[in-house]
């Protein structure tokens, strides 16, 4: 399977731009029943999303706009083409314009 990232991050952007909560996503691979998931996510500027933990690896890549990693009392700002790893703690992305990203999540191996 191929898929263009640019293109849905554009697609996602243009959808969250015009949703009422200001968001819009989709799962590019893998899902809740795998060890793996990618998810294209957009942010309208000035939404977030919600402080939460998750069981496992987390990065976030920046496909446009700009984002902020809220993590405690440490933040990172990110442009197109950072990458983020998340600290295994409580977190919340923050849109700082209009902006998409790949949210990707490893489960932890027992």
């Amino acid at each position: 399977m191929k898929a263009s990232l640019t293109a849905l991050a554009h697609d996602h952007v243009e959808l969250a731009r015009a949703a009422s909560n200001g968001r819009s996503a989709s799962t590019v691979h893998g899902g809740h029943e795998r060890a793996l998931r990618q998810t294209v996510m957009a942010l309208r500027g000035g939404e977030h999303l919600h402080e939460h933990e998750h069981p496992g690896e987390v990065t976030v890549q920046v496909l446009l706009g700009r984002v902020r990693l809220v993590a405690g009392a440490d933040s990172w700002q990110a442009v197109p083409g950072d990458l983020l790893t998340l600290p295994d703690r409580r977190h919340r992305v923050e849109a700082l314009e209009d902006s998409a990203f790949l949210f990707t999540t490893a489960l932890r191996l027992p």
